[in-house]
């Protein structure tokens, strides 16, 4: 059952995309073409028909090409580079070996996308200019513009990665959502519809002179117009369909038996570890199931899904929070790697220096440390909701006792150090032992916040935006533990035993625990901003 909800989704798509692409192809054939073009049955079915076909194909490859995952594609070169590393060096590891498959296949779904959206802009418009006036090498000249109008449309939506699922913050039923995104779907078409005319104009001067249309000027009007208008609606129908795909695989999905059965009596959260454990990473079964595991933990609304999560075992609490660490401590492991990774070899300062911000931090951990910042969210949410909720709906002390705390408490700031590190905030080791009388705090002279720029990292790049934002979550997750655990923390932190209940002694990727100790108390001190 819970095997088919992307199939099923699929499915879903391709049906409810026929709707408005049908009120689409007849309010544009009747009201906008009937003007200026002789209409007739057997033309307008056929074109019905083709029209819907290479829509069909279209959602299908928007479909294939979506992701919660925006992986980057390879390039030729990079593909024709790692394709020689493969045969001819035996030595390649496995985790080059499954980045170039991945790369790889990105790559190929990028270009069957642009094909596909280059060959239905084609169709598309033939199927809406095919009239008894448009006929022979002058509709073969428009459905050359509509090709024009295909890889506009393809290269646009690959250049500014849309095919990557963004989803809401607030999750909506799915007709409301829709509804909401056609004004920005009616101006995005507009916009891109005035540039491919443009383009497409120009392009027809570079066609032979068998398809160039020598017409009268009232003729060449007309089919002006009448590509300007099919190439809105098909462009109007292609956001639509963007649009409703990423609505629908947005849509949460409850993991969870039906309330009052059997299997929700005696554990009803198996299903959505089970789909947590075994969904392959990164596909948008784990996605969605994270995002329903997030809902539980935030929301009152399932209120039973969260108390069987503190069962009087704890192994129910301990899988959970191992499940939703394992994406943050694999961020703070990365970021920390690619700072040391430039650490190591000082002689390279001072061409670093040289170099633009821009290559210098891609250099040092490119994008792919925060391709999950969605997945990371969730989880750092998750795992501060849990724990805070734990103080009051605990009833069996399975948190604390089974030392899961500590676990959250640490990771989070762990993460926390090695985001504010690529941000440019330099973290300083203060002294401990500075306490005046009356157990007074003397202020020390490293105690502000610094920016400090790292390697010359800019600010304004894409990459520092989502190290502020995963910043940002992670202070909100951590002030949410520290809000519910606050009493306990202060008395725990005069009498010197804070490190004990909530900081683990394992080595993390920031550094010792003296650092995650100091940057706990200033949380305590309300004093991270």
């Amino acid at each position: 059952m819970y095997t088919d909800i992307v199939r099923n989704r699929f499915l879903g798509f391709l049906l409810w995309q026929s709707v408005h692409s049908t009120a689409i192809f007849i309010i544009c054939k009747a009201v906008f073409l009937s003007p200026f073009l002789t209409l007739h049955f057997g033309h307008s079915l056929l074109g019905f028909l083709t029209f819907h076909l290479t829509l069909l194909i279209f959602s299908a490859s928007l479909s294939i090409i979506c992701s919660p995952q925006p992986e980057r594609p390879a390039s030729a070169f990079q593909l024709a580079l790692q394709l020689v590393r493969f045969i001819f060096i035996s030595g390649a590891t496995t985790a080059s070996q499954q980045t170039f498959r991945r790369r790889a296949r990105v790559s190929m779904y990028v270009f069957c996308f642009v094909t596909v959206s280059a060959l239905s802009g084609f169709v598309s418009v033939v199927s809406l200019g095919a009239t008894a006036e448009l006929r022979g090498l002058q509709l073969i000249g428009l459905g050359f513009r509509g090709f024009a109008l295909g890889l506009v449309y393809g290269f646009h939506y690959v250049y500014k990665r849309r095919w990557a699922l963004e989803f809401p913050i607030i999750q909506r039923p799915p007709f409301f959502s829709f509804k909401m995104c056609f004004p920005s779907a009616f101006m995005q078409a507009l916009k891109l519809s005035v540039a491919a005319f443009i383009l497409s104009a120009i392009m027809v001067i570079f066609l032979p002179c068998q398809l160039k249309n020598h017409l009268t000027v009232g003729k060449y009007i007309v089919e002006q117009i009448v590509f300007y208008i099919g190439s809105l609606a098909i462009l109007l129908c292609w956001e639509l369909s963007h649009n409703l795909n990423q609505v629908l695989n947005t849509k949460r999905f409850v993991f969870a038996p039906l309330k009052g059965s059997a299997a929700a009596e005696t554990n009803p959260s198996e299903v959505l570890f089970s789909t947590l454990e075994k969904s392959s990473p990164g596909s948008l079964l784990q996605y969605l199931a994270y995002l329903d595991l997030c809902m539980v933990c935030e929301s009152n609304v399932d209120t039973w899904r969260r108390a069987a999560l503190f069962e009087e075992s704890g192994e129910t609490y301990k899988r959970v929070i191992a499940v939703c660490s394992r994406p943050l401590e694999q961020l703070a492991s990365k970021l920390g790697e690619g700072l040391e990774s430039c650490s190591d070899d000082k002689s390279k300062h001072l061409s670093h220096q040289l170099r633009s911000p821009t290559d210098l931090s891609l250099d040092l951990i490119g994008q792919e440390p925060f391709n999950d910042i969605q997945l990371c969210t969730w989880c750092a949410r998750t795992v501060a909701c849990l724990t805070a909720r734990s103080h009051k709906e605990d009833r069996f002390g399975v948190a604390q006792l089974s030392g899961c705390n500590a676990n959250v408490v640490s990771t989070l700031i762990s993460c926390l150090i090695n985001v504010e590190i690529v941000m440019g905030k330099k973290t300083n080791l203060q002294s401990q032992n500075l306490m005046g009388p009356a157990a007074i705090k003397w202020a020390t002279l490293n105690g502000g916040r610094r920016d400090v720029v790292v390697a010359g990292k800019k600010k304004s790049s894409h990459l520092y935006s989502k190290a502020y934002a995963m910043a940002d979550v992670l202070r909100t997750s951590i002030y949410c533990i520290v809000s519910a655990f606050h009493g306990e923390m202060l008395n725990l932190a005069k009498a010197g035993l804070l490190e004990k209940d909530w900081v683990i002694s394992k080595k993390l990727p920031c550094g010792n625990r003296e650092v995650l100790l100091q940057k706990l108390r200033s949380f305590l001190d309300f004093r991270e901003c």
